[in-house]
């Protein structure tokens, strides 16, 4: 099994010359896609990548994606995508932990990736890309891969430490298209689709990559941020017929300004990735008819194992397990929780990655047997429905992308006029925020002048997105006897007045 053959079985299936991808680069036929991933392939190969070598992607959503990606797989290399996002200190780790030979990015990271990876072989996209591409002949068999073998990598972050490479198989890719694409969302070959959220992320790859693919659809892409004029553009430029997002946009998009005409090609919308809230539903329903269907997924299982179904949504919940999913509900010590209960979710099936690399700990801590912890707390309800209760540990998620609260204060605490900072998530407006809780110094600028200090102190040392959306300045922070942060307190704050 070789996880790009699905372009030749597309093309042996008559689709050879219907659009498969439209990109903000150009719109491609199956045919011209796979045409574009065999010199992908022969590149690789040319610069002597094989069997299992690594190749880092920083890459936006343009057609290189696909090619890179899936020209990697055919030859038996492992493509690993990362954040056009990120930081310097974390793509030195992804190109050094994935011991990746070259790298593939825009050309506005070219000068970052050739400080941080000097000994890799960098290749930006644009002219530079498609020159070594026109190289490169249009035909390459796919590698005789295993199922088993490692197909691609994707990274996750971790309440502390560095991000945790996952490593997936070449089958795991066709169990989340059968599963979940085929069986619950129901997707189909006259379908187009649409994801905010950018293929470097497990839901974005399946959303914009492998569902379209496999069901010989039509995949739509949009390159840089996806703020909310953009995705309304987007949406009715191309008409989509399925649309993904996360709860943040829904959030967003519900409110925006002339919005009424964009969905009306639109189908089904999914969101993941965080809890989605009940008014965003409401609000979404009412103003576009449209039902959103809400699941959850992970970068270790790959795409979505339980949610909601179209036409029988339970408003509130995740839903119930995805077909070929088994989940269960264990408490602090790991025993099985029967009935209805809340605690840990763990689940099981065919997707699940094989390992953390370079984690043996953190694999055999969350890979249990059969099982994988999720780190999620779910309450199940006596009718089977589950329903998000929050996160194992501290780590926040904000518009699908994890945030590390400690990161945050570690990089806020080295301003001048913080003495001391307590980061937690809150809900604003049915939106998942970042608050920053600050024991200030009295040196600096008023309240209002430091917050937006802080903010843009963050954003110039950590990942773009991660901020401080809220500041509030406190005498003390709660504090436990030997001088932990109250998280819990610190919301309890949030919800009160300033």
């Amino acid at each position: 099994m070789n996880a790009s053959s699905v372009l030749d079985r597309q093309i042996a299936a008559g689709r050879g010359g219907k659009v498969a991808l439209r990109a903000p680069d150009g719109s491609f036929s199956y045919a011209e896609l796979l045409a574009r991933v065999n010199r992908a392939g022969n590149l690789l190969r040319a610069l002597g990548i094989g069997r299992e070598d690594r190749v880092v992607l920083v890459l936006d959503d343009t057609s290189a994606f696909h090619a890179l990606f899936l020209g990697a797989m055919r030859i038996g290399a492992v493509p690993v995508p990362v954040s056009p996002l990120d930081k310097a200190e974390n793509y030195r780790h992804f190109v050094q932990d994935s011991y990746a030979r070259v790298v593939v990015t825009d050309p506005p990271l070219v000068a970052l990736l050739r400080s941080v990876a000097p000994d890799a072989i960098l290749i930006s996209t644009g002219e530079e890309l498609e020159g070594l591409l026109a190289g490169q002949g249009d035909e390459l068999a796919a590698a005789p891969t295993h199922r088993d073998d490692m197909a691609f990598w994707l990274y996750s972050s971790g309440s502390t430490g560095l991000p945790k490479g996952v490593v997936h198989l070449h089958h795991d890719i066709e169990m989340t298209c059968d599963s979940y694409a085929g069986q619950v969302l129901g997707l189909r070959e006259d379908d187009v689709l649409f994801s905010t959220t950018k293929l470097y992320h497990a839901y974005g790859l399946g959303n914009g990559l492998t569902f379209p693919l496999h069901f010989g659809a039509t995949s739509v892409h949009l390159a840089g941020p996806p703020k909310p004029d953009r995705i309304v553009a987007r949406l009715r430029e191309e008409r989509p017929t399925v649309f993904f997002s996360v709860p943040a946009l829904f959030g967003l998009l519900v409110r925006a300004e002339g919005a009424e005409d964009a969905l009306q090609s639109v189908r089904l919308c999914v969101s993941a990735a965080e809890a989605l809230a009940p008014a965003t539903y409401d609000r979404w329903l009412e103003r576009f008819g449209l039902e959103i269907i809400d699941g959850i997924g992970s970068t270790e299982m790959l795409h979505i194992f339980c949610s909601n179904r179209p036409g029988a949504v339970e408003r509130g919940t995740t839903g119930r397990p995805v077909p070929g999913y088994e989940l269960r509900i264990v408490d602090e010590e790991g025993r099985v929780l029967d009935g209805p209960a809340v605690g840990d979710l763990e689940v099981r099936g065919d997707s699940c990655a094989a390992s953390y690399w370079h984690q043996h700990e953190k694999t055999k801590s969350c890979m249990r047997g059969d099982w994988f912890f999720t780190g999620d707390r779910y309450r199940r309800r006596e009718d089977g429905a589950y329903v998000f209760e929050g996160r194992a540990d501290d780590m926040l998620k904000v518009g699908g992308l994890w945030v590390s609260p400690i990161d945050m204060e570690n990089c806020l605490v080295d301003h001048p006029g913080v003495a001391a900072v307590g980061v937690v998530g809150i809900t604003v407006e049915d939106t998942s925020r970042i608050a920053a809780f600050v024991e200030r110094t009295p040196e600096g600028p008023d309240d209002d002048a430091l917050a937006e200090e802080l903010r843009a102190w963050c954003k110039a040392h950590l990942r773009r997105y991660e901020y401080p959306h809220v500041v509030r300045f406190v005498p003390d922070l709660p504090r436990t006897v030997t001088g932990k942060v109250q998280r819990f307190r610190l919301r309890e704050l949030a919800d009160c007045p300033s």
